[in-house]
């Protein structure tokens, strides 16, 4: 018998890009967090595509690949309202949220800490920026 982690049920929802934001996502799975990384439809997250010395495996950086382990994906257009509702959905159920776009984007999009806690009002929501 395996000893539950300490994260063992709780959902986090990654919306964070390159590196700081999927690496604390990454941490949170590694204690045993479902983590689902919310990714644009064409193309994902730009750390697909920027690799550290050119390393590439299966046509994603392996840097992407590391920070991104054990992570389910999820395709999301957010600016598409019907894709946003999916995401609604999501955070209605969702105990962490991960973030690292520029400032004021996420409120934008309707997905900032006022918007998502109205969904779900026990929300733990983590801003990563530069």
């Amino acid at each position: 018998m395996t000893t539950p982690l300490p994260l063992d049920g709780m959902l986090v929802l990654d919306f964070s890009q390159f590196l700081a934001g999927p690496m604390a996502a990454m941490r949170l799975g590694d204690l045993g967090a479902r983590v689902i990384k919310i990714e644009r439809p064409q193309g994902g997250d730009i750390g697909r595509r920027l690799a550290f010395a050119g390393v590439v495996e299966d046509g994603d950086t392996l840097s992407f690949h590391i920070t991104n382990r054990n992570k389910e994906s999820y395709a999301a257009d957010l600016k598409k309202e019907a894709d946003r509702e999916g995401i609604r959905a999501l955070i209605a159920r969702a105990d962490v949220i991960v973030q690292n776009f520029r400032p004021g984007i996420m409120e934008r999009l309707g997905f900032g800490y006022d918007a998502v806690s109205v969904i779900n009002p026990g929300i733990v929501y983590a801003s990563v920026s530069g």
